[in-house]
């Protein structure tokens, strides 16, 4: 069984876009499919066939007010506005909807990666979680803590998937995965500090304290799963997708020349993965 994990990044995701929309130019096919944040929609809209689906999401609506903006934390949504990204452009009767039904008939294992409010562990959601103008999970698996608030899905809280399962190669392999394809959005000799992650410790710790303790040991939890993904990578078991560069892009940083750029760059890199599974 072959599997791929698009890791997400925010607005670096439109790097995993490119790469997954190689994947539908290729015809590429995947048994397992698991996405978290910004990821966790790339691979929705791989499935639904949709692409250049995600592309204007970053390049286009990504620059509009209402999807992220300071202007957000004024009208109760945080940075990003997560209602905004999937109800009301992506909903069956929005400005760009997921193609749901193309999405339902698929046929392999899917987890959208998210992190429980109250522990701190990673939660895996599936297709079932997934319902016709119901995104909550997606949304779930895209709530970095304090740009967004929590979501709330079968009354539970829930934030990013990243910060308890940044990479998560061993629950690929404990699905039943030969081979995965794993898609970072970093160079993969890029290692992460905790630095900017305190920050964001800071500000959760008294109102989310597991959250806060994992989000505290995401850098270490990162780099732990890609130096495995580099070992199996020699091995043949997994093929590591990733940019050389960035492009000036981060989580929240972006300028049109950057994503253009960085979509491209997956797009490119995209190529690799036909022979690798087969």
């Amino acid at each position: 069984m072959i599997g791929v994990i698009d890791v997400g990044g925010g607005m670096r995701g439109i790097y995993g876009a490119g790469v997954l929309d190689r994947c539908l130019d290729d015809k590429v096919a995947f048994d397992c499919c698991i996405g978290i944040s910004a990821g966790a929609a790339n691979v929705l809209a791989f499935l639904a066939k949709q692409r250049g689906r995600d592309y204007k999401f970053f390049y286009d609506y990504s620059f509009r007010k209402r999807y992220m903006s300071i202007w957000n934390f004024f009208i109760g949504h945080r940075l990003f506005n997560l209602d905004y990204v999937y109800d009301t452009l992506s909903g069956s009767k929005g400005e760009n909807p997921l193609d749901y039904p193309t999405l339902a008939k698929y046929q392999g294992i899917v987890n959208i990666v998210t992190t429980d409010g109250v522990t701190g562990k990673p939660v895996y959601f599936t297709l079932d979680d997934l319902h016709q103008d119901d995104y909550e999970v997606v949304k779930a698996s895209c709530a970095l803590p304090f740009f967004c608030n929590p979501q709330k899905v079968y009354g539970k809280q829930y934030f990013d998937g990243g910060v308890s399962d940044p990479v998560p190669l061993e629950r690929a392999f404990e699905l039943g995965c030969d081979k995965v394809v794993l898609i970072l959005t970093k160079p993969k000799d890029l290692r992460r500090t905790s630095e900017k992650d305190d920050r964001g410790v800071k500000l959760i710790r008294r109102k989310y304290p597991e959250v806060a303790k994992t989000l505290h040991k995401r850098a270490e939890t990162y780099n732990r799963a890609v130096d495995r993904a580099i070992e199996l990578e020699k091995e043949g078991k997994v093929l590591i997708v990733a940019p050389d560069d960035t492009c000036g892009v981060d989580t929240t940083k972006k300028t049109k020349e950057g994503l253009q750029a960085l979509y491209e760059k997956g797009l490119a890199d995209g190529a690799a993965i036909r022979d690798f599974v087969r």
